[in-house]
């Protein structure tokens, strides 16, 4: 007889983006165990949920993606806010920016005060771009490149699996070891947490390079809450109004992340 359901954990604010449903590396075991397993007052939503880019090259939609929506569908029936911010791969739902559908809001951006008075502008970050904005063919390539990188790193963990290692990311390697990349990471969280200061706000939650991140930048904090389809984490505000990265594990187990904004504590 298996385990039984682990106990509910409590939090004020959950910021998830880039689970990229319609996608073959959707994580949606974890999504919907992450889900069902961390109850929120308010899910925030920040963008490429639905991966309309992947289904337009190949239409892949098994129950468990229609599961992932149910459950937070659901949630907004048990009195969870959700405010959906769409990102660049589920952009046709721009469309209906401003628009509420009991308590899911759809914002091209939103502004959310955290209990200890933090004023975060939530965007999916696309905006900051220059490739997305500018090229969309060279950000059809790019995302080309990278869901090849993820169907490598499918392969190489189901052989790990096999020979009794755990997970691990290659597309989060070359992202650490390509000077390229870092320097784009580098350009768009300086990018980000400018935008977060001309408009007089205390720091910047985003997801689209799926790096997870919280780090203070000229005065500013800039969040990045990650994706599910590489390292499955999520920014957290807990009961207190602090905040953290977790990532969500096989065993379902969230770990806050090592790194935590020093600007919180002087905030509080």
């Amino acid at each position: 007889m298996g385990p039984g359901p682990r106990p509910a954990i409590h939090v004020r604010t959950t910021f998830l983006s880039d689970i990229h449903l319609g996608s073959r590396d959707c994580r949606t075991d974890l999504v919907l165990d992450f889900l069902r397993t961390v109850h929120t007052d308010q899910l925030i939503l920040v963008g490429d949920i639905i991966d309309v880019w992947s289904l337009r090259r190949s239409f892949y939609w098994p129950q468990s993606h229609s599961d992932v929506l149910r459950t937070i569908l659901g949630k907004t029936k048990h009195g969870t806010r959700v405010i959906y911010v769409p990102g660049n791969h589920d952009e046709q739902f721009r469309q209906v920016c401003g628009m509420s559908f009991g308590n899911l809001e759809v914002q091209r951006e939103y502004v959310h005060e955290t209990l200890r008075g933090l004023r975060l502008l939530v965007m999916h970050g696309d905006e900051f771009d220059g490739a997305v904005r500018c090229n969309r063919r060279l950000a059809a390539l790019g995302s080309g490149l990278y869901d090849l990188v993820l169907g490598l790193n499918r392969g190489l963990n189901d052989l790990r699996h096999r020979l009794g290692y755990g997970y691990w990311s290659l597309a989060g390697y070359l992202k650490s070891r390509v000077g390229n990349a870092m320097d784009y990471v580098r350009s768009f969280e300086q990018a980000a947490a400018h935008t977060a200061r001309r408009r007089g706000l205390d720091g910047i939650v985003c997801g689209h390079i799926h790096r997870p991140e919280i780090s203070e930048l000229a005065g500013v904090l800039y969040c990045n809450d990650g994706d599910w389809v590489d390292s499955c984490s999520a920014l957290i505000e807990d009961r207190t109004g602090e905040l953290e990265l977790w990532h969500w594990s096989d065993g379902g187990a969230a770990r806050p992340a090592l790194q935590r904004a020093e600007i919180l504590a002087r905030a509080a």
